[in-house]
């Protein structure tokens, strides 16, 4: 590469940038370059200096250029005969733009001699390319400085102003110096210097003698010139016979003659210029001759006329002699001599006005457009002169005519300049070129032809339409022929008028057809008459176009005669005047229709003729494609019966079938084509047809329509495609106009939008091309085409004559490849989804050896730089490559690849570059970093710090496109013409790209670089404009790739980590109050949105979108790593809390636009986290559950399927806000409402789902389940799951429910909405298919709510609720039939399981009981009897199983049982055998409990060993890398503390589970006992009611079966207790399974209590039974003496200990609170002995019992 970034302009990047093609464009940039480099424009190609001494002496003096390209430059100046230093500059500016390899490679090529040699000669070529350019610029600004619509016409004119002065004089000393130019030889410039090179040489010196001429030819269009240059110029083109006479002749070959030509035509257009025929005419007409400035210098005009006198042997001096005629004849008429009429004689007879019509055709043809109409405006004075000033006959030679068809040739061509049509209605009829139109209108409609040749270039625009439509309605002569006088005429003696003695029908057609009625006593003048025939002139006045009407019919009339021929010459120009006036104006077209409407007959008739003519048929149809533009409709049903165009003969149903070409006629263009146009090599027909085919598609017909062109498609993709590079072709152009039209037919169809409509299998327009392009030939063509390759397009724009054509054959194959590029992305893009690759896409990755893969000729179309285009879509076809095709790009490049690579960085790093091409360099490059891993590699370009192989540091290596990337987010860049907007959203895509992929390596390097944070989030920091006046969409995407990298950033790298000048980004970010601003944007975008949705407008839906998401993950990110991000004001996160709230309003009260609801789902997922992160802001936000309740209602009225996530969310969100706020006074009002649209919901809900699970169980048999308490039912179809509405919408009504504590609100909705009827049909049907858990559990949940006040408990037991549970209840679990405890689950009771279901349904029954008493006191028996062997099992099984979920049972069971103990002789009278069951099975479970909470090691080997119950996780740390790893002794101490800190975690919760179920069972059991004042007071109590529940034994508890509940087991009891509120007193010590370790303070009270709870119950029941025991005439009296002494002594012995626990002041027992009591009134009539008051004094209740029973058992 260059040794340094040049500051050196080359000529073809100046005129690049003058064209408006590089990223300069604003007119102050232009101004600034022309500035800069008129002095270079000013000398032209002297700018380039031969060489010299000095000159190669500055050169090896340079010290910045290495020696070798010092030596490759002297050897270049040499070849090139160029100045030393310019040579070695113009290398330099060769290896910054055009060079194909890289700086490696350079060096090798300099050395080798063979590689040096090719490299000298495609400097050569740059050279060579160099020079022209710099003409163009000169000649571009000619074009445009008095253009008014040019932007740049200002600085054009500017600069033009400073070039005036010597530019001609220097350019024509350029061109003689030119033309007599010696061709250099191998002797003077070298062995390199070939014949091909001299060749090569002399057609760049054609081309520069030919830009010359152009660039003075415009300069005199615009400056005079003086009659001494005018002689000059003569001179010299004379001398150079025009361009025929070069110095060089000899090598001019056939490639070259149209150069000569055009050489000839400009030396003739300068010399007519100087003449300033203009101002002669206009002299003229004013009869001020003596005014023009060639009246004053009779010596020249002298000269002149002896040099014309020599002119005339070749063409190029007609037009020259013409106008010297018209001047001599005009300033001096008296001195006609015979000099001027010789003059004039030779310009006739080189028919100068059949040259003029060729010159014209020429020159708009290959070049300028510019010269074309500027040479047309030049030969328009002439000739308007030329015949104003003679008569027509006298500018006719030999015989008579001759000139004239040339003439109107010449007039056509001259009028079709824009600007001249307007001028030509403006003037006099009888002025210029009128007087042409006056004589073809004489011979009208005898000749034909010229008038409407005339016209049809007459016509521009809509002005003119007019003035010829007019102009032709309104005919007042009629002239005819006649071979013999007719008989029913009167003529004069003289026969010069003609009268008709008839009237005569014009036309010989039928009656009731359009035809010219010539009535009776018309006069006719008679033109020519004799023996020949007779011309007459009728003055008949009549429309034309009712004439062209009967032409047409009498064309259709003869269709099949000798007459045909005549006729079509005669009905084509008709058609092409009719093409150009609907073309021109379609408003015409209704007032044509007689003409438009007989075209497809016309059309039908001439192509089933045997030898049909083609140019007439290609008029047919070219205008049928203009009115098929507007109406296609119709056009398309006339043609349909016309045959012309290809047809199905059977109905087409399916792609196989339309592939074959089963059934399809190639109709009556197919058999012209294959017949006539192929063998011929012209194809008129063939462009016409595909012209209209392209715009009936792009008319957007019906599908039935669409489909009844599939036949036309179908020919076009199997039969033209494939093959026509193998047509014969008579002109050159015409094969790339055919592939280009073709290309843009597939483009057409491929672009069309999707009609909407479901098609099935029938193959539509769109899916044929997929197909044809995916699977056929046809794909293979397109392949072809772009295989053409960057150096074939460079070698055809070479040959153009001039490169500045926007119509050669160079242009059309650019654009034939463009199209090939854009078909087959659209193909690879819309391709059905496929395992296999297509035939396309293996043709478009396969690897071929020596380079020659499409991958490779694509990549180095990054090469051309005439239309940038063209690399800008090759490289959008890579991005789509790398993205589908399973191949890699940078094995396909293989040895090319560092070099493409430095190609594409050249045109990402170049300032001047078109900023689209950069673009899509960086979106290729995004993709890539996802998919193209060596490629990515290959441009990030890494290198290892210090070389060493094991070093994890990297730095940028010289060729990375990270440093591109790096200063295009420089903000000091940001603004500036290099970096728009767009260029730095690219940048910004790409490094997110590098940040997603996890691209560490790079991340690495660019993280630790300077200021890379601080210009990476500079966007955030901006003012954006409101979304209302925004206009650059990209500017959101910019700040949504910059939230989404910082958002990456902190998520995955430690806080510790991060970088210092992000931490302080982030710091500023916070401190600038950017949150609140960001906020505030989005919630004002979002408004903005919906606010442009009600009016039907979308706005910038993807930008967006895209900046909504990336500020929400940053947004979640920030809430919960606070700390790094910075964000921990509480009024902060208050304002960004209710900016979202308001935003997701905003969106989702809009429950018709479907963009507005996806917004509001988006910013509804923003709502619910920081919800759940921030629940201390939420609980002091004002006024959230309004806005909720609003936008619930409005989702609800919304599209459902869509709806489904977006419900859910502000479900959650209302159920947050409920358990964060719950109802205060203001909103209990909203209450109603809300709670009637949540009821609404759960009833509609309930109900689908019932329909979901009837429809599933038909269908599918549900899995035996082998341990249904174990297993969860797999999900089915229906949609049950954790977040669904289903479930949601219940929890929201229980939340409500629980709200609403008085109940009125919820039960007037429910009265009105039959909600518990659906509900509870929807969990009986769950609970019988084992279905539905989340709603079953849901559904449990709002019931068990509803039961915990009376009127709720009422309305769910008056709904059924025992109906619905009792029995199908039985379905979700098994009873094993040895009682073993197998069958309980060990799973956690936090996840949803059936078990837990079951748990709900003890825990409503509890409830329901509890509430309403006797009321459900029968149904509560009924579930007891159904499930007693579950319940019974239960409490066995804690033996066995000591898992939470076991325990949690358990827990709801005995609770339940408690409640039923109340109704024992209920009990007792219905289920007497299960009240004993109960009874045993409560004391045993009393007995475990007491062993397994006083035996603590026995429980945690319980829990470890037998149960194996997993540990309950701890919170998940921060998913982060540590800065610095610890020790392995330090990992491994903090492991096992942890292990162990869980451990006393899960040993505490059984702890706490069994002291719960200890307290129930011992209250249940108060119950079954008899009542301690009764048995004291009442000497006649039953005692045979109750039994004796423990056994007279004192043994300690064991954890045998065998070994029975005992008083031993009561008084363990106790003591447990006691020593655990012991233990709970020396909280202050570490005790290593302490309940107080591991506990809260109010968690510690109410254990207390609760051990205070079991002490009380459990003496009560230790008394009652005593007493029962003591009163029982059964038991022996030994019995009951040991029972007093063992009693006796056991309970002084607790006294003791209970008296000192309440000394220290310990808490006394709930019963005695004000609470619901569960001890029973304390006996009254106990005698106390005087010395123990004092001892009674503030003493508990509990003590002061039991210290009575022991003084009662003392006695």
């Amino acid at each position: 590469m260059a040794e340094s970034a040049m500051s050196f302009r080359s000529c073809r990047e100046l005129w690049t940038i003058l064209l408006g093609r590089s990223a300069l464009r604003e007119p102050a940039q232009i101004e600034s370059e022309l500035e800069s480099h008129w002095e270079r424009l000013h000398q032209g190609l002297s700018y380039y200096k031969p060489p010299s001494s000095s000159s190669a002496g500055k050169v090896k003096e340079k010290k910045d250029v290495v020696q070798p390209l010092k030596d490759f430059g002297l050897r270049l100046s040499k070849l090139l005969g160029l100045d030393e230093l310019q040579s070695v500059q113009l290398l330099q500016c060769y290896l910054q733009e055009d060079y194909r390899g890289t700086r490696d490679s350079l060096k090798v090529v300099l050395q080798d001699e063979r590689q040096s040699q090719a490299l000298l000669l495609k400097v050569a070529d740059y050279y060579y390319e160099e020079r022209m350019c710099l003409l163009r610029c000169v000649l571009l600004l000619l074009t445009y400085f008095q253009d008014e619509r040019h932007p740049y016409r200002a600085e054009y004119s500017n600069c033009i102003n400073k070039l005036e002065k010597d530019l001609v004089s220097s350019y024509q000393a350029q061109f003689q110096s030119l033309f007599k130019a010696e061709a250099p030889t191998w002797e003077t410039h070298g062995n390199l210097m070939t014949e091909r090179q001299v060749s090569r040489w002399f057609l760049q010196c054609l081309r520069e003698q030919s830009l010359l001429l152009e660039i003075v030819f415009l300069y005199y269009a615009y400056f005079e010139m003086s009659p001494a240059d005018l002689l000059a110029f003569t001179k010299m083109f004379k001398e150079q016979g025009f361009g025929l006479r070069q110095t060089n002749r000899h090598l001019v070959d056939k490639s070259m003659d149209a150069l000569v030509d055009r050489i000839g035509y400009l030396s003739a257009l300068i010399l007519i210029e100087g003449m300033d025929v203009d101002f002669l005419h206009k002299c003229a007409l004013e009869d001020c001759t003596e005014q023009h400035q060639f009246s004053s210098v009779p010596d020249v005009v002298k000269e002149m006329d002896q040099l014309l006198l020599t002119f005339g042997d070749i063409p190029h001096h007609g037009p020259v002699l013409l106008a010297w005629v018209l001047l001599r004849h005009t300033l001096r008429p008296e001195e006609s001599n015979p000099v001027v009429r010789r003059i004039g004689n030779t310009a006739l007879q080189l028919e100068v006005f059949k040259y003029l019509a060729t010159m014209l055709k020429g020159l708009g043809v290959s070049g300028n457009n510019c010269t074309a109409s500027t040479a047309k405006m030049c030969i328009y004075g002439l000739l308007s002169f030329v015949i104003t000033s003679f008569e027509e006959e006298s500018l006719q030679t030999g015989n008579a005519g001759s000139q004239s068809p040339h003439l109107i040739d010449a007039a056509c061509e001259v009028l079709s300049a824009p600007s001249l049509a307007e001028v030509f209605w403006e003037m006099k009829p009888n002025m210029g070129l009128g007087v042409i139109l006056d004589s073809a209108v004489g011979m009208f409609p005898h000749k034909i032809a010229p008038l409407l040749q005339l016209l049809t270039a007459l016509l521009s625009n809509k002005f003119t339409v007019k003035k010829v439509y007019n102009f032709l309605d309104k005919m007042s002569f009629y002239t005819q022929a006649y071979k013999h006088k007719p008989n029913d005429i009167i003529a004069k003696e003289d026969e010069t008028l003609w009268k008709r003695q008839t009237p005569k029908l014009l036309y010989p057609l039928g009656t009731g057809q359009t035809n010219l009625w010539m009535p009776q006593g018309i006069l006719g003048q008679v033109m020519i008459g004799g023996e020949q025939g007779y011309v007459v002139r009728w003055d008949y006045s009549y429309s034309s176009w009712t004439l062209f009407t009967c032409e047409v019919e009498m064309l259709l009339h003869v269709v099949s005669t000798a007459d045909v021929i005549a006729h079509c010459a005669r009905v084509k120009p008709i058609l092409d005047l009719l093409h150009k006036i609907i073309s021109t104006d379609w408003t015409v077209s209704d007032c044509l229709l007689p003409l438009t409407s007989r075209i497809y007959m016309l059309l039908q008739r001439l192509t089933s003729v045997i030898n049909p003519p083609v140019d007439v048929i290609a008029s047919c149809v070219n205008c049928l494609s203009v009115l098929a533009a507007r109406m296609p409709g119709k056009v398309w049903s006339s043609l349909q019966r016309t045959g012309f165009l290809p047809f199905a003969s059977n109905l087409v149903s399916s792609m196989a079938q339309c592939v074959s070409a089963e059934g399809m006629k190639a109709g009556n263009y197919g058999n012209l084509l294959v017949q006539i146009e192929q063998p011929r090599g012209e194809y008129a027909v063939t462009t016409a047809f595909l012209k209209l085919v392209t715009t009936l598609v792009k008319g957007q017909l019906g599908s039935t329509q669409s489909k009844g062109l599939i036949p036309c498609v179908l020919l076009v993709l199997k039969e033209m495609l494939p093959t026509y590079h193998k047509w014969r072709y008579n002109a050159y152009g015409v094969r790339e106009r055919i592939g280009c039209l073709i290309l843009e037919l597939i483009h057409a169809i491929l672009n069309l939008s999707p009609d909407g409509e479901d098609q099935g299998s029938m193959p539509t327009l769109q899916s044929l091309c997929i197909y044809s392009l995916t699977s056929t030939e046809a794909g293979q063509a397109v392949v072809h085409i772009m295989g053409v390759g960057v150096d074939k397009i460079d070698v055809v724009l070479a040959a153009q004559p001039s490169s500045c054509g926007s119509e050669g054959p160079g242009q059309v194959l650019i654009q034939t490849v463009k199209l090939a590029f854009s078909v087959t992305n659209n193909a690879v893009r819309l391709k059905p989804p496929s395992d296999v690759a297509s035939p396309l896409e293996q043709a478009l990755t396969q690897h071929g050896g020596h380079g020659n893969n499409l991958v490779v000729v694509l990549a180095k179309y990054i090469y051309h730089k005439h239309d940038p285009a063209l690399p800008r879509l090759a490289i959008q076809l890579l991005k789509r490559l790398a993205t589908v095709a399973p191949m890699s790009v940078y094995a396909c490049l293989g040895s090319d690849a560092a070099a493409i690579r430095d190609a594409f960085l050249m045109r990402l790093q170049s300032k001047t570059e078109d900023m689209r091409i950069k673009v899509m360099i960086l979106e290729f490059l995004t993709v890539a970093v996802e998919t193209q891993p060596g490629l990515i590699e290959l441009f990030l370009n890494l290198e290892v710090k210090d070389g060493n192989e094991g070093s994890k540091e990297f730095l940028l290596g010289e060729w990375s496109c990270l440093h591109v990337v790096l200063d295009l987010i420089d903000s000091k860049q940001q603004g500036k013409y290099w970096c728009p907007p767009l260029l730095h959203r690219a940048a910004l895509a790409f490094l997110l790209a590098l940040w997603q992929d996890r691209r560490d390596s790079a991340i690495s390097v660019l993280r630790t670089k300077d200021r890379f944070w601080e210009n990476l989030t500079t966007p955030l920091f901006g003012m954006l404009l409101p979304p209302s006046d925004t206009t650059e969409p990209c500017v959101l995407e910019t700040c949504a790739f910059v939230m989404k990298i910082v958002g990456l950033e902190v998520f995955y790298v430690h806080s510790d980590s991060l970088e210092r000048s992000l931490k302080d980004g982030l710091q500023r970010f916070a401190n600038a109050r950017r949150y609140e601003y960001w906020s505030q944007y989005v919630k004002s975008l979002v408004a903005h949105v919906a606010a442009m949705e009600d009016e039907g407008v979308c706005y910038f839906p993807e930008q967006t979108h895209m900046l909504i998401l990336a500020w929400r993950m940053l947004l979640i990110l920030a809430s919960s790593h606070s700390d790094v991000m910075q964000l921990k004001d509480d009024q902060t996160k208050m304002k960004l809390f209710t900016d979202a709230l308001d935003a997701t309003k905003a969106a989702l009260t809009r429950p018709a636009s479907v963009a507005c609801l996806r917004l509001g789902s988006m910013t509804a997922t923003l709502l619910l986290v920081l919800l759940k992160q921030w629940r201390s802001v939420v609980a002091t936000a004002p006024d959230v559950l309004s806005p909720l309740s609003l936008m619930l209602e409005c989702v609800l009225q919304a599209d459902q399927q869509m709806m489904e996530r977006t419900k859910a969310k502000i479900l959650s969100a209302l159920i947050s806000v409920l358990q964060i706020q719950g109802l205060d006074g203001g909103e209990i009002s909203q209450l109603p409402q809300l709670l009637s649209s949540v009821c609404e919901t759960v009833k509609d809900q309930a109900l689908l789902l019932t329909d979901a699970t009837r429809h599933a169980r038909r269908y599918v048999e549900p899995p035996e389940d082998d341990d249904s308490m174990e297993t969860d039912f797999p999900r089915g179809a229906q949609k049950d799951q954790r977040d669904s509405v289903c479930v949601l919408a219940l929890h929201l009504a229980k939340e409500l429910c629980r709200s609403d504590e008085g109940g009125e609100h919820w039960v007037a909705v429910m009265r009105k909405v039959p909600v518990l009827p659906a509900v509870l049909g929807a969990a009986e049907l769950s609970l019988r298919s084992k279905q539905n858990l989340y709603f079953t559990e849901a559904a449990l949940h709002l019931l068990l709510t509803l039961a915990r006040t009376p009127q709720g408990a009422t309305a769910v037991a008056g709904a059924g609720v025992i109906q619905t549970i009792c029995l199908p209840l039985l379905g979700v679990y098994e009873v094993s039939g040895n009682g073993a405890p197998q069958s309980f689950s060990r799973k956690s009771q936090d996840c949803a399981c059936w078990p837990g279901v079951y748990r709900l349904c003890m825990s409503l029954m509890e409830s329901l009981l509890k509430t309403l008493r006797y009321n459900f006191i029968n149904e509560a028996l009924d579930f007891v009897g159904v499930h007693q062997e579950r319940i019974l099992q239960c409490l066995h099984a804690v033996r066995g199983v000591q898992s939470l979920a076991c325990l949690d049972e358990a827990d709801h069971t005995v609770g339940f049982l408690l409640q039923l103990s109340s109704f024992s002789a209920e009990w007792q009278f219905h289920l007497p055998e299960l009240l004993h069951d109960v009874q045993v099975n409560l004391c045993y479970l009393c007995q475990t409990c007491t062993y397994l909470l006083h035996s603590k090691k026995m429980l945690h080997h319980f829990l470890q060993v037998k149960n194996g119950e997993p540990l309950p996780p701890g919170p998940n740390p921060r998913a982060q890398c540590p800065p610095q790893t610890p020790s392995k002794e330090a990992a491994a101490a903090a492991g096992g503390g942890e292990r162990d800190d869980a451990e006393r975690k899960a040993v505490l919760a059984v702890q706490c589970a069994l002291l719960k179920i200890l307290s129930k069972t011992l209250a249940s059991l108060q119950h079954f006992t008899p009542d301690c004042c009764q048995i004291l007071l009442d000497q006649c109590m039953d005692l045979s009611s109750y039994r004796t529940l423990f056994a007279l034994s004192f043994t300690a508890p064991a954890f045998d079966p065998d070994v029975s509940p005992s008083f031993g087991t009561l008084l363990a009891t106790v003591n447990v207790a006691l020593s655990t509120l012991a233990e709970m007193e020396k909280k202050k010590e570490a005790a290593s399974l302490s309940i107080v370790s591991l506990a809260s303070s109010e968690e510690i009270q109410a254990l207390r209590s609760l051990l205070m709870f079991i002490m009380e119950n459990c003496f009560y029941v230790l008394v009652s039974q005593a007493l029962r025991c003591l009163k029982d005439a059964a038991i022996p009296p030994r019995d009951k003496q040991r029972l007093k002494q063992e009693l006796s002594s056991e309970l002084s012995t607790l006294l003791s200990s209970l008296s000192r626990h309440f000394r220290r002041g310990s808490p006394s027992s709930p019963a005695s609170g004000g609470g619901s009591t569960v001890l029973p009134c304390q006996p009254q009539a106990k005698p106390l002995t005087p010395g123990s008051k004092g001892a009674h004094e503030g003493q508990e209740p509990i003590v002061q019992l039991v210290q009575a029973f022991a003084r009662l058992l003392q006695r």
